[in-house]
């Protein structure tokens, strides 16, 4: 079993991932205009171009469930955007631009639930039909909690103090799992104050919220370390 896997073996992806959706669920019903156009940590995207992202996403995870992912891809190249998925998702936060936020919202609200829903009812150890090849839904469930975690931090979502530490350690942990599937060259040791991470030679420490941050390609540019290391880590953005 990868590294990672065996901490998140207790946890409920399906919990997780029902969690992440309320939390920005509720932090968008509260938003009025002005926030919607606030910057996102997303360079280049307010926090509506975020939720339009989400809404948009749903395709994909629609299509894993489908078995549908050709069909996808195909009707996207027809749409002249290519099979980049940067291309892909700036093409749908466009799609969603100009229409009002409130039914970007409904949109993704009916169709994140839908895919919770069926994946809960799939299983954890149902196969999806994802873009890499077939993969559990389970571990699937994790990557998409991770993701929902990830734009909930970009847009600002509040989270509890009591929640931050448990939420900070499964997220670690999915970091690792996926570093461990993509064969990353890079090693990642537990430690008291967080993790030592080792890359082409180079050596750094990070607490357990900077390693999360590296994963997803969040670590600010003026933290010290290693270009080599920074690279190797990044693995859920």
């Amino acid at each position: 079993m990868e590294p990672g896997r065996t901490e998140l073996a207790d946890l409920d992806p399906f919990d997780l991932y029902d969690t992440e959706a309320a939390r920005l669920a509720d932090y968008f019903a509260s938003l009025d205009q002005a926030a919607w156009q606030r910057p996102s940590r997303c360079a280049g995207w307010s926090v509506r171009d975020v939720l339009a992202h989400l809404a948009g996403q749903e395709a994909y995870n629609h299509a894993f469930l489908d078995g549908t992912v050709p069909e996808l891809f195909e009707r996207l190249r027809r749409e002249g955007v290519g099979d980049n998925l940067d291309q892909m998702n700036e093409w749908m936060v466009r799609q969603r631009r100009d229409r009002p936020v409130a039914e970007v919202l409904a949109e993704w609200l009916d169709k994140n639930a839908t895919t919770r829903r069926r994946m809960r009812e799939a299983g954890r150890d149902a196969t999806l039909d994802t873009a890499a090849g077939p993969y559990p839904a389970g571990l699937q469930a994790f990557h998409y909690a991770s993701e929902l975690a990830t734009h909930g931090d970009d847009v600002g979502v509040p989270v509890a103090p009591e929640e931050e530490p448990g939420r900070t350690a499964w997220r670690a942990e999915v970091g690792r799992m996926a570093l461990a599937e993509q064969g990353r060259p890079v090693k990642v040791i537990p430690g008291p104050l967080g993790f030592e991470v080792r890359a082409e030679g180079a050596v750094g420490q990070l607490t357990t919220s900077e390693f999360v941050a590296a994963t997803v390609d969040r670590l600010p540019p003026e933290h010290p370390l290693d270009d080599r290391i920074r690279a190797a880590l990044v693995c859920l953005a």
